[in-house]
């Protein structure tokens, strides 16, 4: 049996290492567009408050719903792919330009 198989929270440090990774990269790509200020910097600044509220919205309804699961590792880590979800599709954004 594989050692993360018997503890889940191996995989799961290791999945909120990439998240924090992944999240550094999108705060750097961010962090140069609202600089650049403008038009592009206003909306992305105020694009990510709103996916902030949305998503920590949207995860609350789901630990309500019962959509993270019965145990402390399965919300674990759910959350953290609800989170990194979210993160990849915004570095994929900003990476374009």
């Amino acid at each position: 049996m594989k050692r993360a198989m018997r503890n889940p929270w191996i995989g799961l440090s290791l999945d909120a290492w990439r998240l924090g990774l992944e999240a550094s990269q999108v705060i750097g790509l961010r962090t140069m567009k609202i600089a650049a200020g403008g038009a592009a910097g206003k909306a992305e600044a105020d694009r990510m408050i709103a996916e902030k509220i949305d998503a920590g919205l949207a995860l609350q309804t789901l630990a309500m719903t019962g959509g993270l699961g019965l145990t402390a590792a399965s919300a674990s880590a759910r959350t953290l792919a609800h989170y990194r979800r979210k993160v990849q599709a915004n570095r994929r954004r900003l990476a374009k330009g």
